[in-house]
């Protein structure tokens, strides 16, 4: 006999995961037919997107027709397609604020490596290494680029958090696996005092330097190129930042570099980590968990981690005063001071 919550069991959830891969890839089509782009000058019909973009009739039928339906366009009676707010403000590739980059990296790599997910389950090893160098180099070359306007609000949030204006000394800013240089850019945007010492790999490298270069900065950076636990960081550093770096080290790897990183800070010096968190208890939140998956398929020993386990790293080491700080971003920063 079946109770009344049973007999209310569909599989209408099961179903729509089913499709789930769709809209990913009906956005990545979207963004590299331009359609974002050419509706950001007003609304249009099909016919009209057609004759700007050059793709075919029936295929942007099919994907504008899906965007409407996940919200990212709107449709008017006389058939005439729109953007959401959602999309003006993230997805027209020429706006400073376009988050649709990360999109043109999963159907070339992100989804040849999540194919191979069974097979990973079994042996425990990862389709990719994407954090080893010989393996990764290119890989970050083509991503960090777009990754920037995901994770510059929360480098501002952080650059106004740490009061670094006023006049003084130089401040000394160390941007491990800096990437596209956007912590440290935020940071030098908001003090000339500031001086970034970048580490990164040495394919890297070039694209932190024009981008300091690009917002005028390249006189306040420097650059060593290297392996984060062999790399020379110096010391006497007044903030260290390590964004999204740890949940691809893995656990042995990331508490070795936070002791590293405690003894190349000036006492006083602050900590900050940008990191996909997730609870103590791995049942949440749900962006954590997927990206835990990521990490499976694309590194060797990577994961995500949660505020109370990175909290202990950073006792270990020396810090106090573990604290999290609110920032824009699927995680709050956690923030540690050396004493």
């Amino acid at each position: 006999m079946t109770t009344a919550s049973a007999a209310q069991v569909t599989p209408a959830r099961i179903s729509q995961f089913a499709w789930g891969y769709v809209p990913p890839l009906v956005l990545e089509a979207a963004i590299r037919h331009r359609v974002f782009d050419v509706l950001d000058t007003g609304a249009k019909t099909i016919q009209e997107v057609q004759h700007e973009t050059g793709a075919s009739e029936r295929g942007l039928a099919a994907i504008m027709n899906v965007l409407v339906g996940l919200e990212f366009l709107e449709k008017d009676g006389q058939g005439r397609y729109s953007l959401a707010p959602d999309s003006a403000a993230f997805l027209v590739s020429t706006k400073p604020a376009f988050l649709g980059g990360i999109y043109r990296h999963i159907s070339r790599q992100l989804m040849p490596n999540f194919l191979q997910l069974n097979e990973v389950v079994a042996t425990g090893r990862p389709a990719k290494a994407v954090n080893q160098q010989s393996e990764g180099g290119e890989f970050f070359v083509d991503l960090v680029n777009d990754l920037f306007p995901l994770n510059y609000p929360a480098a501002q949030v952080l650059a106004g958090h740490l009061s670094l204006n006023g006049s003084g000394p130089e401040l000394r800013v160390l941007d491990l696996a800096a990437g596209s240089g956007v912590w440290g850019i935020a940071l030098a945007q908001k003090s000339e005092r500031v001086h970034v010492t970048v580490v990164d790999w040495p394919e890297v490298i070039p694209v932190t330097q024009k981008n300091a270069e690009r917002f005028g900065l390249e006189s306040r950076f420097s650059f060593t190129s290297g392996d984060l636990l062999k790399a020379d960081f110096g010391d006497n550093y007044a903030v260290a930042t390590l964004g999204h770096i740890l949940h691809s080290e893995g656990r042995e790897r990331s508490q070795a570099l936070l002791e590293k990183v405690f003894r190349a800070l000036a006492p006083g010096g602050t900590i900050a980590i940008a990191e996909f968190l997730v609870n103590p208890e791995r049942t949440g939140p749900l962006s954590g968990l997927l990206f835990a998956v990521n990490m499976l398929v694309n590194t060797q020993n990577g994961d995500t981690y949660s505020v109370e386990e990175i909290g202990g790293w950073l006792k270990k080491a020396g810090f106090v005063n573990t604290r999290t700080l609110d920032a824009p971003g699927a995680s709050p920063l956690i923030l540690a001071t050396k004493p």
